[in-house]
């Protein structure tokens, strides 16, 4: 059981192992992970850390000896990491993906075992992608020949995080027709417990981002594993993989939220101390503005995510929905950050040696990657197109699971049991936090902060209007451009009905974001900007009380900036990265 006091001393336990890990010979952790990303080193002495601290435990189900299945807090926990540095919770959290498919389709002993490997430190990589197939999963050209004692494995998957350092690999291979849904299985392998001369691993790629991290590949030729090896029936492989990418894809965007909160301390920072003129730049209008815009889409984006990963546990059913839009939305808002940040810090956003040891253009580089990986965002934006017809017909129907929502928005409850059976490849109800929007904007009384009751009316407006457009997307295997417009307002819609549903779960908080509603009225205003650009509509006018937020809103994040505070309304404390 958690609470929201037990996760913020638990994000705040690590942040503090973080600061604290030794590095002898550099300034402190933002010098040490320059110095990695330079020499293209894997960042071993964060990743051996995270693994002192016992993070492993928190990719373990309980059942099988893990800390405490939380979704919701593992989200915050690699946050946390990747606001110090991308790099090393990529690598680190690779096992988590790795491992997924075992809790899902293994059986006891395969989970047991596979248990007692994650909590002892093991690397796990997840095989999927290879050179001529990335994400099209259900052609890949590996395969898996039964024969008496087990199968035969052949093939090359490329590129893979951590094929290299991993000693274990969940594979997806050939087993039946080459494309079609039954065709693909997954196999746990053991690197060790091949035959020599039967695997090798492919070269280290030079990357553009994550420069340090392992993103390599295995080759496999008559490599021998035994019939135990085989994750679930044969023929479930990649209905396996969909199934393990609603918890990963989920998961992504802790990296996205670590990111943007990195980038915005360090604007924050530099638009305080850079005088010109006699005068701060974070004294003119134009600076305070794109803070409180890039504040303000990084608190959309955390609420975002933050419902998506309770929803694991509350709304089970309808993660092939929630995974897919968090999926896509988190990085995209987090990109209109970065670029935005970038702006304001000009040269200092791709000079390496002259501010922050070059930690914004390491960032910026890292997360490019971020939308890319467990399926970029035109994959996922795909899929979610598939479920349109679904979407419209709930949403018309006003269909909530009343109690999985409440359960989803109520950030930093406990979460109930996750019932991984209940992951299923399409959502039967919807999406239930979309649905519930027109309720809640109606919901919302004269009585409610300056301006935001109008914000949520001409949210929920939006949002009826895409769904009658949606409505008239014709089922196809290749949808038009303009469905993938409509999914990414969709995002949108998902994010600004997430921003309502969390500050109504507790609106009365005594902190300096929550005060008159300040950061979802500043959350709503900018999301419908940006859904207007998306669906090409005039920029929506002022609504009470707009003109004072930039200010409110700057202002709260520089002096958090100075003092170490939160810059979100779920946000934690962040030590200074140089102690020295």
């Amino acid at each position: 059981m958690t609470s929201t006091r037990a996760v913020t001393e638990i994000e705040i336990a690590l942040d503090t192992a973080l600061v604290d890990v030794p590095v002898a010979g550099s300034e402190g952790i933002g010098h040490r992970v320059a110095e990695l990303d330079a020499a293209e080193e894997f960042p071993a002495p964060f990743v051996d850390l995270l693994d002192a601290f016992g993070l492993p435990a928190y990719y373990v189900p309980t059942a099988w000896g893990g800390a405490v299945e939380d979704h919701e807090l593992l989200l915050r926990l690699w946050r946390t990491v990747a606001r110090r540095d991308l790099s090393t919770v990529i690598a680190h959290g690779k096992t988590y993906l790795g491992a997924a498919s075992v809790w899902i389709a293994g059986d006891a002993g395969q989970a047991a075992a596979t248990a007692a490997r994650v909590l002892g430190g093991a690397r796990i990589a997840w095989a999927l992608s290879e050179p001529d197939h990335g994400a099209d999963l259900l052609n890949g050209e590996s395969t898996a020949t039964a024969h008496d004692t087990g199968y035969r494995l052949d093939g090359v998957k490329w590129p893979i995080n951590n094929a290299t350092r991993a000693r274990y690999l969940t594979v997806l291979a050939r087993t039946g027709k080459a494309g079609t849904g039954r065709g693909q299985s997954l196999f746990l392998v053991d690197k060790a417990a091949l035959a020599p001369g039967t695997w090798r691993t492919l070269p280290k790629e030079p990357t553009h981002g994550i420069r340090g991290v392992d993103i390599s590949g295995i080759a496999f030729q008559d490599a021998e594993l035994p019939a135990s090896a085989l994750l679930g029936a044969e023929g479930t492989g990649v209905e396996t993989v969909l199934r393990a990418l609603q918890l990963t894809r989920t998961l992504c965007a802790a990296l996205s939220l670590g990111a943007g909160e990195h980038a915005l301390r360090l604007a924050a920072a530099f638009a305080a101390g850079r005088v010109i003129q006699r005068r701060p730049l974070l004294d003119r209008a134009h600076p305070r503005a794109t803070l409180a815009r890039c504040a303000a889409l990084l608190a959309a984006a955390e609420s975002a995510a933050l419902v998506s990963g309770r929803s694991i546990h509350a709304l089970t059913g309808e993660m092939s929905v929630i995974s897919a839009v968090v999926k896509a939305v988190a990085p995209a808002l987090t990109d209109v950050i970065l670029g935005e940040l970038a702006e304001l810090l000009g040269a200092r956003s791709f000079l390496t040696d002259v501010y922050a040891h070059g930690a914004f253009q390491k960032l910026w580089r890292d997360h490019q990657i971020v939308s890319v990986f467990d399926g970029s965002t035109p994959v996922n934006r795909g899929a979610l197109v598939q479920q349109f017809p679904r979407l419209v017909k709930e949403f018309a129907a006003g269909t909530v699971d009343v109690d999985g929502l409440a359960e989803a928005v109520s950030i930093g409850g406990a979460p109930g049991p996750l019932d991984r059976a209940a992951l299923a490849l399409v959502s039967r109800r919807g999406c239930s936090l979309v649905q519930s929007l027109p309720r809640l904007a109606a919901s919302l009384t004269r009585s409610a902060p300056d301006g935001l009751a109008a914000h949520a009316t001409a949210l929920a407006a939006t949002a009826g209007e895409v769904h009658e457009l949606m409505a008239g997307v014709a089922p196809a295997a290749r949808p038009p451009m303009a469905a993938y417009e409509l999914a990414a307002a969709y995002e949108l819609c998902y994010a600004g009905a997430a921003c309502l549903h969390t500050w109504s779960a507790e609106p009365h908080r005594e902190e300096p974001l929550w005060e008159n509603g300040l950061w979802v009225r500043a959350a709503l205003r900018a999301l419908r900007a940006r859904l207007a650009a998306t669906l090409r509509l005039p920029v929506p006018g002022a609504e009470a009380g707009d003109d004072r937020i930039d200010d409110a809103l700057a202002g709260h994040v520089a002096a958090a900036v100075r003092v170490g505070g939160p810059v979100t309304p779920f946000g934690t404390p962040m030590l200074p990265a140089d102690r020295s």
